[in-house]
């Protein structure tokens, strides 16, 4: 806590928290000060005792004592400590009339006093002496839960406190407590349902009525108000409208299926909101959930009267009903039974106070069935009594009668029904409700609707909503005045407090029944014509945004809620009945209550306009406006710039704290006089007519709460220590006064304004728009005022510390505020608003526009009518001045060094920087508005901008353009977001004829040196134009130069600039993002571009759109698209769009990218210079699984040429050969679905040429080809016997084929070898494409990748450095977005990092890393090899799947694999040079410690000489696995016929049991094994064992189906090798050689046991394939056994 400047404790103690007390008003009268211990933090005065609370928690009592057990006490005029409240910390203490509470810190409540009705919450005691702690404990949560409380407020017989979940709970007796019993006393605490799930911010407690300041449920939360036109509990519309072809029906027949309660008889009975007169469920109309049940009334086509309807159905009587019927109309339960509250809350019907006049009992009365359940009056009055009246004698002696206006008894007032009979609550606004329903339906049915009003009568409308009644029961009756008035006061919704209140409203309300909707024929036009008004008139003049949702600000949007006994109209709804559940008291909504006091009879609420609205009792003139008494809340009377900051009510008397001239406070007094006579008996003589100030409240010091009860008052004082009191009295003053007056020009000036018709026509479109934003920021800053004045208020009445200040704390808030409300008023002021607001100001406050010279507080008479209102706007920010002056002041209460002093000052600082800037940018708004008037005038409406300013122009020739013609004249206007140039001819001065303008953000300016000749130059470069411009001397180039960087660099920090030192840089940055529009170049012609910049050039990412939708997100370089990118182009044929995403170079396509096309196709692969051009994958048709056609290999300029294939899905079809434009060109082979297979020479997309065709049984033609499929001329068809024709051939084949030839049958003549010869040289493969010269394409893209022209040509330092580059791109790329690679592809890249150590010559140690690193980067296709052998993989299975899948093929698949080996080892070579060739030998290091340990002989290192260096074992690992699956199928598919006459074989021999089996294919004997371990269990070998010898071995063979590459296959036969010898061995216990004649049949029974179904497969592919260095080791003669027993089995005879 900081010391304030020579405040000491003491010292501090005895000037703070001063309390002083009195009673009545006279001039002579001087209060009493209560000498105390502490400083006094709250008081509270009951009838006739106070209760105090000291600093530290203490709590002391004075005055009439009656409840303490000792007479000492009884009466002290000293303070008396309540000792029972000792050590428990109090924070706040309530008095009611004879007992009193406080609340400890803990949320703890203690009572004492008297509890004769419970008041105190102690059963079984009537007195309670001493404070005692009183449970509030929550039943309702599971378990039970302790209630804190944060405030408690005691009236005469009931307490109430506000939990700190801002929810009610009360106990005592009466109505006023608000809850659901007709069982008093309650003693134990209970929660007010009724106010459940609202915020209530403050209880007050009258005698015996209760109020609570609530806070408006915002509309998110609202659901649980239905609006007007819902049903209050099923929240389904109450009127449905159902068009007709000539009619619309309006119905209001709605049965609510969720409101039961119930009856009379106990009876369950739906609580519907429907027509009277609909038998029993007929009930009153409601006009919200928080009001009560109203009663419904009937209407006579041709008479005003109403009557209340009876609940049996039929229509009251008027004046001539029974009083029994009457009473029966008003009592909805029966009165014996409990009222139970319908599910929403309603409050039931209640009878009025039986102390309430009512009409004459003399009246005339009709005769009628009797039918209510009382015999007479006193039935009734006694009911009444034990309702409401558990005191009357009491009551009746407190408070006097009501004078009763003579209205009641002139005229039969039809409120009333008969003698005693209950007093109506007015009925339901049925304007409201017809005039929301017509509203609702000419929205949505229009004209049609309106034009069907026009026809409706009032007695047809009046129909639905009145049940017509007995045409006789109001014969005669005549419609006074006052009923008429009363029922359009109904109408309208109004409360009208009595008939004396009515008749000063008499003329309005004659006035205003013009506008009712009497004849919806008048009424339509006027509501469509209102609809149809601007929109300007909907600028949100209570809006309930701002602040409103911000925690630290308190909120103005509250309600205030009355309940208790009404006689005196104490509750504000006005009428005279109590409530027993809380209502709403609408007339007080949108009035921002801030505060509510009830004193006996009558209630107060102050707004935060710091107004008074006050109501109930006004015998005494307590509510401070007239003598007649109030039932709705009227106005106190105060002298104008008197400023109410709180407020307290007695008995009697009303209490207010304002603010005056000065910022001292003042008190004003309304109400009793009270005299105190020698006898010291107080006595009550005279009272006031409207509130009194009193005279001595100058002396009392700064008072900052005031207090009253019983007929005391109290006030609490401050003397103003070192100024800081008085500093912050002025800083809270200056805060109400100001909102205030912002409130008043919002009221005076913006809603009138707003409330003209023409307005918009005054304004215009644009300043229409500006108005309404401009309105929006100025309720902004009225709400933040309101709250913060609101705020500042409270801490003045609790705390008085700097530590809650809200502008400090918030400060952000208000400064934000502020800023954006300056840039709205600078906006309609540049846009010419005020001027266009000076004729409807004239139309609205007459020429002399006195309101807004008083609003000004100006004096001059001759200011025009804009001038005002511009300063009327700019109010606001002056007052900014204000707050940095008074944090000032309160600063310099403080030690300089003290944290609080550094906080004031911060805050004052900020406030003087912003209010600094506010005055700089209205310089700004006014230089350029006026600017704009002198400006030559076509050129403004283009350039005339809300924002843009004027910041330095050209007109003094300051600065002109370098090379200009002799007779242009050049004027250069700089704005805040552009430098505008204006160009015209010198005869022509005034007029400009064209102008171009240079947004800042995309404009760079440098001064040129002056040595370059050039005078005071500076260079201006924008997207598409560089110029000079020249200065008139170096003084105008720095202001220029300044002046234009300045504007950059605002126009790119954007809002920002408006922070102090945003513009201190000496140049904007060279580099920068923003946006431009491209007007010249012809490729970018009206495009806009979105991104960063360099230099006045597109460079790094950005967006590119086009007007014609074309648009382009990506990189950029020197202006042109490089880099990654995706190119979206509209095809407005097919309304699709081609999209192409991949590589740009010098803004054309170039790189590897995908486009997809409108049409479906898609291409994949590489592009130069926009087309199609490398190696890359085009599939055609829709782009789902089965497209038609699929091409993929090599393009050039957007065509195909070079080795490609081509997959005809439609036509079953699929060409591998050559291309050239086009078009099938070259050697090539087709294979067919059918079987068919052509190899030979195409030319112009044909077969033409020599060829050989193949079919599925082998039936084989080779010659000439003329067409597809077409046979012409000479060649040899060889049939599948081997038979041949040799001649001239033609017609198309598979459709009869015309020959003229020989026909040979070899076989006859076995001696004619020649053409055995022939028959057998056809050989497939020969006029294919050589698989050297396939996929050139993509390995030409790998060598560029590595930096290299053509194949192998370039430098491997380079090669690295490429990849280098690749890696770390991709790896950026993958920081940027993660999802792209998988955490896996991550490791390899950062192991890729890492490139091999190279020796040259390679040893065996750098081998190994070589083979590592390959692995690792052929395993991510962001390495060059990777991205090849993921190419490599997708055209080998594009080529061999599908139709490819043909056994003819096989060669070349295995042939084509063979070429990738060699080629990717040419590039492995390339990047590590020290490898030696294919087969070459990597000589092992020779280690003399090995060799020494080893042995000395140096013959037997000869074996192993080193290291075979071969394609094939180095990447087959890598590249096999991928290949396997299709090269796999055409060795299935080529040895099918052999493997089917193995595996029958396989099968047959395989029943045999093991024994048979060995004997069959003659195994010796000795290695047959005797027994197996089976489970860990030896087992004898019987003679009916199957699968158990050899069976590891089986098991290990078996695998060969399991690996890919032809050395893992061989490894795992050499493995099954070493286990069949380990058995054997085992077996024989003996070292032992193997013989071939021994191994074989051995060998035959563990692969026959092995049951590899496509061994031959197996076989081929691992001899295709086999490594030829390992061809003649060992693994070659494994490998020939296996390939001998696969032999062997197929032609195995079984005998």
């Amino acid at each position: 806590m900081e010391k304030r400047k020579s405040s000491g404790e003491e010292d501090g103690s005895g000037e703070r928290g001063l309390l002083h007390t009195w009673k009545g008003y006279s001039c002579s009268l001087t209060p009493e000060r209560l000498l105390l211990s502490h400083p006094v933090l709250q008081a509270a005065l009951g009838s006739k005792h106070g209760v105090l609370l000291l600093e530290g928690g203490h709590v002391y009592s004075f005055g009439e004592l009656p409840w303490k057990q000792t007479s000492l006490t009884a009466t002290s005029a000293e303070p008396i400590l309540e000792a029972g409240l000792s050590g428990q910390r109090v924070v706040a203490v309530a008095a009611g009339s004879f007992h009193s509470g406080a609340v400890t810190e803990d949320g703890g409540v203690h009572m004492w006093g008297y509890n004769t009705s419970g008041q105190c919450g102690l059963s079984g005691l009537t007195v309670v002496p001493n404070p005692t702690p009183v449970g509030i404990v929550d039943s309702e949560t599971t378990p039970p839960q302790v209630v804190n409380v944060m405030e408690l407020a005691c009236g005469e017989e009931h307490t109430l406190t506000l939990s700190t979940h801002h929810e009610v709970w009360a106990w005592g007796s009466g109505c006023q407590t608000g809850l659901l019993t007709t069982i008093f006393p309650v003693w134990k605490p209970q929660k007010v349902e009724h106010l459940a799930g609202r915020h209530v911010l403050q209880v007050a407690c009258g005698a015996f009525h209760s109020l609570a300041l609530v806070r408006c449920p915002t509309t998110s939360q609202d659901t649980r108000r239905p609006p007007l036109d819902k049903c209050g509990q099923c929240h389904q519309l109450l009127y449905t409208m159902t068009d007709k072809e000539d009619h619309v029906i309006i119905s209001d027949n709605h049965y609510c299926p969720l409101g039961v309660e119930l009856g009379e008889e106990g009876e369950v009975r739906q609580s519907t909101l429907t027509s009277p007169g609909r038998g029993p469920s007929g009930k009153g109309l409601r006009n919200s959930p928080s009001e009560p049940i109203l009663p419904s009334y009937s209407k006579s086509p041709d008479k005003a009267l109403l009557s209340p309807t009876i609940p049996g159905g039929s229509p009251a009587a008027g004046p001539t009903q029974s009083k029994d019927e009457s009473l029966s109309a008003a009592f909805v339960n029966d009165v014996e039974k409990a009222q139970v509250a319908e599910p929403d809350g309603d409050a039931p019907i209640v009878e009025q106070d039986p102390s309430t006049p009512q009409q004459d009992a003399t009246k005339p009365a009709g005769t009628g069935t009797k039918s209510s359940p009382y015999p007479n009056e006193q039935a009734v009055k006694d009911y009444l009594k034990r309702l409401s009246d558990h005191s009357l004698a009491e009551q009746a002696k407190m408070s006097p009668a009501v004078h009763r206006p003579q209205a009641y008894s002139d005229s039969p007032d039809p409120f009333t029904s008969g003698p005693m009979g209950p007093t109506i609550l007015p009925a339901v606004p049925v304007a409201s409700a017809l005039n929301s329903l017509v509203a609702s339906c000419a929205s949505a049915v229009g004209e049609r609707v309106a034009s069907t009003y026009e026809a409706l009568s009032l007695r047809k409308v009046m129909s639905y909503y009145y049940t017509a009644p007995n045409p006789g029961a109001a014969e005669g009756t005549k419609e006074s005045p006052q009923e008429r008035i009363r029922l359009e006061e109904s109408l309208q919704g109004k409360k009208s407090s009595s008939l004396g209140d009515i008749r000063e409203e008499e003329a309005e309300g004659l006035s205003r029944r013009l506008s009712l909707p009497g004849l919806l024929s008048q009424v339509s036009p006027r509501l469509l014509r209102r609809c149809s008004r601007s929109r300007v008139r909907a600028a949100p003049l209570n809006p309930s945004d701002v602040g409103e949702n911000n925690a630290h600000l308190p909120s103005l949007q509250t309600e205030v809620w009355s309940w208790g006994r009404g006689q005196e109209g104490q509750l504000g709804h006005g009428d005279v009945l109590p409530r027993l559940q809380p209502l709403c008291i609408k007339s007080l909504n949108n009035k921002e209550v801030l505060r509510v006091a009830a004193g006996s009879r009558h209630s107060l609420a102050l707004t935060a306009q710091s107004q008074v609205f006050s109501w109930g009792s006004n015998s005494s003139g307590q509510l401070g406006h007239m003598e007649s008494p109030s039932t709705v809340p009227r106005l106190a009377k105060m002298s104008e710039g008197i400023r109410v900051w709180d407020v307290a009510a007695g008995q009697q008397h009303t209490l207010l704290l304002a603010d005056g001239d000065c910022f001292q406070p003042i008190l004003y007094y309304s109400g009793q006089q009270v005299r105190e006579n020698q006898s010291s008996e107080a006595q009550t003589g005279g009272y006031t007519q409207q509130p009194v100030l009193l005279p001595f409240c100058m002396n009392l010091g700064y008072v900052s709460c005031v207090f009253a009860g019983g007929q005391s008052c109290a006030a609490l004082a401050d003397r103003n220590v070192m100024g800081f009191i008085a500093s912050l009295h002025e800083l809270v003053s200056a805060e109400r006064k100001y909102y205030c007056r912002l409130t008043n020009i919002k009221s005076q000036v913006l809603q009138p304004l707003l409330s003209l018709d023409n307005l918009s026509s005054f304004l215009g479109q644009s300043c229409c728009g500006l108005l309404q934003i401009l309105i929006g920021h100025f309720n902004r800053v009225c709400r933040l005022t309101g709250q913060n004045s609101v705020s500042l208020t409270s801490l003045l009445r609790r705390t008085r510390d700097i530590k809650g200040l809200v502008i400090l704390d918030n400060a952000r808030v208000f400064l934000d505020t502020y800023t954006e409300y300056c840039s709205a008023v600078g906006n309609f002021l540049v846009m010419g608003g005020f001027q266009a607001l000076v004729k409807p100001s004239q139309d609205v406050f007459g020429k002399g526009c006195d309101v807004l010279l008083r609003l000004v507080e100006s004096t001059d008479e001759n200011t025009g009518a804009a001038e005002l209102l511009l300063s009327l706007f700019y109010l606001p920010t002056q007052h900014l001045q204000e707050y940095s002056r008074l944090l000032l002041k309160l600063a310099t209460c403080y030690e300089v060094n003290s944290v609080d002093y550094q906080k004031l000052q911060d805050g004052c600082s900020k406030f003087e920087s912003l209010a600094l800037r506010m005055k700089r940018k209205r310089k700004e708004a006014e230089y350029t508005a006026h600017f704009w008037k002198s400006f030559p005038g076509k050129m403004t409406d283009s350039l005339r901008k809300p924002s843009r300013r004027l910041v330095y122009e050209s007109s003094n020739k300051s600065l002109t353009l370098q090379n200009a013609g002799r007779f242009s004249v050049n004027w250069f206007i700089l704005f805040s977001d552009a430098l505008v140039h204006a160009q015209g001819m010198v005869p022509y001065k005034s007029f400009f004829s064209t102008h171009h303008v240079f947004p800042l953000a995309t404009l760079w300016v440098e001064p040129i040196a002056e040595e370059n000749t050039v005078l005071y130059g500076m260079k201006v470069t924008s997207p598409e134009e560089t110029f000079t411009l020249l200065a008139s001397s170096p003084v105008e180039k720095a202001k220029w130069l300044r002046s234009i960087n300045q504007a950059v660099e605002q126009a790119l920090s954007g809002v920002g600039s408006e922070s102090p030192g945003a513009a201190q840089r000496a140049d904007p940055p060279i580099s920068r993002t923003a946006s431009y529009t491209f007007y010249k170049d012809s490729r970018l012609k009206d495009a806009t571009y979105e991104g960063r910049w360099l230099a006045g050039k597109p460079n790094g990412r950005g967006v590119l759109k086009w007007p014609d939708g074309r648009m382009y997100t990506g990189s950029f370089k020197n202006g042109l698209e490089d880099g990654f990118g995706d190119y979206a182009v509209p095809n407005k044929n097919l309304n699709k769009t081609d999209h192409y995403q991949g590589s740009w170079k010098d803004g054309k396509m170039h790189g590897f990218g995908t486009y997809r096309y409108a049409t479906g196709e898609m291409y994949e692969g590489w592009f130069q210079d926009n087309m199609r051009h490398g190696h890359g994958m085009l599939r055609t048709g829709k782009l789902n699984s089965s497209c038609p056609s699929v091409f993929i290999g090599q393009w050039l300029q957007d065509k195909k040429n070079g080795y490609g294939v081509f997959d005809d899905i439609t036509r079953g079809e699929k060409y591998m050969g050559m291309w050239q434009e086009d078009q099938r060109q070259g050697n090539g082979v087709i294979v067919t679905q059918f079987g068919l297979y052509y190899e030979g020479a195409f030319s112009n997309n044909k077969m033409m040429g020599t060829g050989v065709l193949l079919s599925e049984d082998d039936t084989t033609f080779e010659g000439e080809f003329s067409e597809d499929w077409t046979l012409n001329g000479k060649g040899t068809l060889t049939m599948p016997n081997g038979d041949f024709i040799e001649g001239s051939f033609s017609g198309v084949w598979g459709s009869g084929l015309k020959i003229s030839g020989s026909y040979y049958k070899p076989n006859l003549y076995d001696s004619d070898k020649e053409n055995k010869h022939k028959h057998r040289a056809v050989k497939l493969g020969r006029l294919s494409v050589p698989s050297e010269e396939k996929w050139l394409s993509v390995f030409e893209e790998c060598w560029s990748r590595l930096g290299c022209e053509t194949t192998g040509q370039g430098e491997t330092s380079r090669a690295w450095e490429n990849i280098a580059i690749e890696l770390t791109t991709s790896r950026r790329q993958h920081r940027d977005s993660p999802d792209l690679l998988s955490r896996s592809h991550h490791k390899t890249l950062e192991s890729l990092e890492f490139i091999p150590q190279q020796s040259d010559p390679v040893t065996m140690e750098s081998f190994d890393s070589i083979r590592r690193y390959l692995i690792k980067a052929c395993d991510t296709p962001l390495h060059p090899l990777g991205r090849l052998l993921e190419t490599l993989v997708a055209v080998y299975r594009m080529t061999y799947v599908g139709v490819g899948a043909n056994r003819r093929l096989l060669p070349q698949a295995v042939n084509e694999i063979k070429s990738y080996l060699s080629r990717i080892f040419q590039i492995i070579r390339f990047l590590f040079p020290g490898l030696p060739e294919d087969g070459g030998i990597i000589p092992e290091v020779p280690n003399s410690q090995k060799m020494n340990s080893q042995t000395a002989d140096p013959q037997l290192e000869s074996p192993r000489p080193g290291r075979v260096v071969s394609c094939s074992a180095l990447l087959l690992p890598v590249l096999l696995p991928r290949l396997y699956p299709p090269l796999f199928t055409l060795y299935a598919l080529e040895k099918e016929k052999e493997e089917d006459v193995y595996w029958e074989c396989v099968l047959r021999l395989n029943k045999q049991p093991d024994l048979a089996l060995l004997a069959f294919l003659g195994v010796q004997q000795k290695f047959w094994p005797v027994s197996v371990t089976v489970h860990g269990e030896k087992q004898q070998i019987q003679s009916s064992t199957k699968d158990a010898c050899f069976a590891s071995a089986v098991e290990t063979l078996q695998q060969i189906s399991t690996t890919f590459t032809p050395s893992d296959k061989l490894q795992v036969i050499q493995f099954t090798f070493e286990e069949i010898t380990q058995e054997v061995l085992s077996l024989l216990k003996k070292d032992f050689l193997w013989s071939m004649d021994d191994l074989f049949p051995v060998f035959l029974y563990v692969v026959l046991r092995a049951r590899i179904r496509n061994l031959g497969s197996e076989v081929s592919l691992i001899e295709d394939l086999m490594d030829p260095c390992v061809q003649h080791g060992e693994h070659g003669i494994m490998f020939t056994t296996l390939k001998a027993c696969y032999y062997q089995i197929q032609h195995e005879k079984i005998t």
